[in-house]
């Protein structure tokens, strides 16, 4: 876990930010900012649950369930006086809402009449969410604030960029573990165990969180739809396939994605993977603090290019911290009109796949902006493996 200090600036920053944004009250439903910025870690978000953040108090309000709240006493820095819990009445009930609940307590400490930031376009909160909170504090004006602490988290500490590399020596053996299992034979469910296995082993000097992803491996022509994940299938010879997971390690994700063939990989498999192979070169070149994202893509396109490619969809994002069900910190997108400004302590997925209709490629890096270049996060081969057949 963090320092208190660290948490202390991360709260700083968001009131910074909420400033910009007119919010003098935040309430936080995505479990990533809730963890950020209280250290809360539980697989509690099937329920609502909320931290919230005032402009003018030193230290956020957790609201969960009841029973939950030991889990935030365990695993935040809030005095137990910041931990308020609602009873179960309260759970997926179709007469009371958790929202109430929160409405109340906003009621109870005079926040009733303020400037309201709530995250809009969270997965975790709903439309019933907003209903309940308008209806509760009638007096409040609600601001969109969806994205708020996920800028505040772009920029990443130096102990966070610790938790990436352990998370990036997990990602690493994760993948070899898949290259070792893949075989004639041998299922696609077997190579995901033994992915899970990998992820969650870690090392023996410390061991590794779930995954806001499963592995994602589709093969042959299933390729062409990247999100797919597994079956129980078993791979024959000269079957292709491309591979995406991530190591976390304590809720710090580095994904990578890789190709590798049982036998020799296919001619036009092949040829792309020179191709993007050679665009990850080219763009791992010329990225460097004060480009913005979209000369990171545009350096890209103009590589593949060269070969007759286009690539349609985004070349990469932030990472970092996360929940299910993205590994994504929904900032900074590789793509044409983001106008983002890399900086030092930056994290990203360079994510240059490209899919046809019966095929795909992907190879991936995790990357961290430094203060002259980029450092890839993994030193793991791109090169298109080609299992030996025996």
């Amino acid at each position: 876990m963090f320092s208190k200090d660290e948490f202390v600036t991360r709260v700083n920053k968001t009131k910074q930010k909420m400033q910009e944004y007119g919010v003098e009250v935040l309430i936080l439903s995505n479990p990533s900012n809730m963890c950020y910025i209280t250290g809360y870690d539980a697989w509690s978000f099937y329920v609502h649950q909320a931290v919230i953040v005032f402009i003018d108090e030193e230290e956020p309000v957790w609201i969960g369930r009841e029973m939950d709240a030991k889990g935030a006493k365990i695993t935040t820095w809030l005095s137990d006086s910041h931990i308020i819990s609602y009873p179960d009445e309260f759970v997926q009930s179709t007469i009371k809402h958790p929202m109430d609940f929160v409405a109340h307590v906003l009621n109870d400490l005079g926040q009733h009449t303020r400037k309201i930031g709530v995250e809009m376009d969270a997965f975790y909160y709903t439309a019933m969410c907003h209903d309940r909170l308008q209806f509760g504090l009638p007096d409040a004006e609600f601001k969109n604030a969806s994205s708020l602490v996920n800028w505040v988290r772009v920029l990443k500490s130096d102990a966070e960029i610790e938790y990436m590399r352990k998370a990036a020596f997990i990602v690493e053996n994760a993948m070899q573990a898949a290259y070792d299992k893949v075989d004639v034979g041998v299922r696609e469910n077997e190579v995901a165990a033994a992915i899970y296995h990998a992820q969650i082993y870690g090392s023996k000097d410390f061991g590794g969180d779930y995954t806001s992803i499963v592995p994602m491996l589709p093969s042959g022509k299933y390729t062409a739809s990247p999100h797919l994940t597994w079956t129980d299938q078993k791979y024959k010879e000269g079957d292709f396939l491309t591979l995406e997971i991530a190591g976390c390690y304590h809720r710090y994700h580095t994904p990578m994605a890789r190709t590798m063939a049982i036998g020799k990989a296919p001619d036009f498999v092949r040829d792309v993977g020179k191709v993007v192979n050679e665009g990850i070169s080219d763009t791992l070149a010329h990225m460097k603090p004060g480009i913005t994202a979209e000369e990171v893509e545009e350096i890209w396109s103009n590589s593949i290019a060269k070969h007759g490619y286009v690539k349609a969809s985004r070349l990469g994002y932030s990472i970092g911290l996360s929940y299910p069900p993205d590994w994504g910190e929904h900032t900074i997108s590789f793509r044409k009109g983001d106008h983002s400004i890399l900086e030092p302590n930056m994290a990203f997925h360079l994510m240059p796949g490209i899919w046809f209709d019966d095929f795909g490629i992907e190879i991936t890096e995790p990357l961290l902006v430094t203060e002259d270049g980029i450092e890839t996060f993994t030193s793991f081969n791109r090169e298109i493996y080609e299992k030996p057949m025996d």
